[in-house]
């Protein structure tokens, strides 16, 4: 099965969503507690073109979104302005063939491209695959945030990882 990687359209969200909802509901990947809504999305969509921050998608040859990834301010004060966080989501189902590997490949090479020099990535200290999946492209552990966040009943951890590209 061939991976193909490209921007993210309109007519992608539906399944961006159902990815993103997927994990406020069944993981700790994002410490959100309620739902988004199409409309939600649709904004978080337009401010990310605006911003010139890159939504691309992994799809298969049928062009169905199997994955996608993202990147956006860091802080909001301009001495981050050459800092990114970013994000990768792999449809339910889809993990553990190279989907990932491919969006966060991309999503480096959009950062290098716009003159970036770190992309960080903010996951949960017990999210040990998502840690090890960042340290096979160069990204270093820089950090434990302690008790930082609550989901499910209970404090979380948040690593971060960067990489100066």
């Amino acid at each position: 099965m061939k991976t193909i990687i490209r921007r993210a359209r309109i007519e992608d969200l539906e399944t961006i969503l159902e990815i993103v909802n997927n994990a406020i509901l069944n993981t700790t990947a994002i410490y959100d507690y309620d739902v988004r809504t199409l409309n939600e999305q649709i904004s978080w969509f337009q401010e990310k073109e605006k911003l010139d921050f890159p939504v691309i998608v992994a799809t298969d040859e049928n062009d169905k979104v199997q994955g996608f990834g993202t990147y956006g301010t860091f802080r909001m004060k301009i001495g981050y302005k050459f800092t990114v966080e970013h994000s990768v989501y792999v449809k339910e189902g889809f993990s553990g063939k190279g989907i990932g590997k491919a969006i966060l490949l991309e999503l480096i090479a959009l950062a290098k491209a716009q003159k970036l020099h770190v992309m960080v990535g903010c996951i949960d200290a017990e999210n040990t695959g998502s840690i090890e999946f960042h340290e096979k492209f160069g990204f270093k552990k820089a950090g434990v945030l302690k008790e930082t966040g609550y989901k499910f009943g209970k404090w979380l951890d948040l690593q971060f990882v960067q990489l100066i590209i």
